[in-house]
């Protein structure tokens, strides 16, 4: 059985995965974390790490950058490994991240998705192939209108992941307004789209000479991340000390 604090618990994600965790037979939330209390609670729920003296495995964080020196210090003292799904990190945040795994097991990831982090081996292995034959390597990525960032941090994943099989080659091409020119062979182009309540869609598009292959993964449920997540709570207790990523629990 896997001993979760869930950081961020009354949030959106919180609620999701608190709701997931209750139907799983290998894993429990025994406290959570967060600034706003909820008129239902599952689980003890503390304002801080301060507050909390609750044993546990492994700590998912969903919640914001504030207050993490607070959370790797608990971690560290008691010795146990972080999920973290957090974004918006600041330089500073990203070296306290980096010192704190010196001493304790983290796992972070741009997506928790099991699929998209299938994906982002998939994008390898094809890239390896096709590129070195003239196919051209484009990234369509859709949210909801709300999401107020572009391109996505998964499509930039992906991207960073073709790139890295290709020996970080090419270049990223966001906006083709200005561009007067043919397209070159070592870009990966870029393109984002913003409309109504789509929950995350990814196309990777190698495009040949005569034929096209197409790599989608598409969310329609905020439910996948939460699964991911759990499934790494499960995956990081007794590990070492070091960063860890998905790739790590999909095997």
């Amino acid at each position: 059985m896997t001993n979760i604090i869930l950081r961020g618990c009354n949030g959106k994600m919180g609620n999701v995965i608190a709701e997931m965790v209750e139907e799983d037979d290998n894993a429990v939330i025994v406290a959570g974390i967060d600034v706003s209390k909820s008129k239902e609670e599952r689980f003890p729920v503390y304002y801080s790490f301060v507050q909390c003296n609750v044993p546990a495995d492994v700590i998912i964080d969903f919640s914001s950058p504030v207050n993490v020196r607070e959370m790797l210090d608990y971690a560290i003292k008691r010795k146990i490994g972080i999920v973290l799904c957090t974004t918006g990190f600041s330089k500073e945040d990203q070296r306290l991240i980096e010192e704190a795994s010196k001493f304790i097991p983290i796992l972070r990831s741009a997506n928790m998705s099991m699929g998209v982090n299938l994906i982002l081996k998939l994008v390898k292995e094809a890239a390896k192939l096709l590129a070195d034959s003239g196919f051209d390597i484009e990234i369509v990525e859709k949210h909801h209108n709300r999401k107020v960032d572009a391109p996505s941090g998964t499509a930039l994943a992906i991207a960073d992941a073709i790139n890295e099989a290709l020996n970080n080659q090419y270049e990223y091409v966001y906006d083709r307004t200005d561009i007067r020119a043919p397209r070159v062979k070592n870009e990966i182009g870029i393109s984002s789209v913003r409309g109504g309540t789509i929950v995350g869609e990814h196309d990777v598009i190698f495009a040949g000479s005569d034929e096209v292959i197409e790599i989608r993964h598409t969310a329609y449920s905020k439910a996948i991340f939460a699964k991911g997540a759990i499934q790494a709570a499960k995956f990081l207790p007794g590990k070492a000390a070091g960063m860890y990523a998905m790739n790590d629990v999909i095997g």
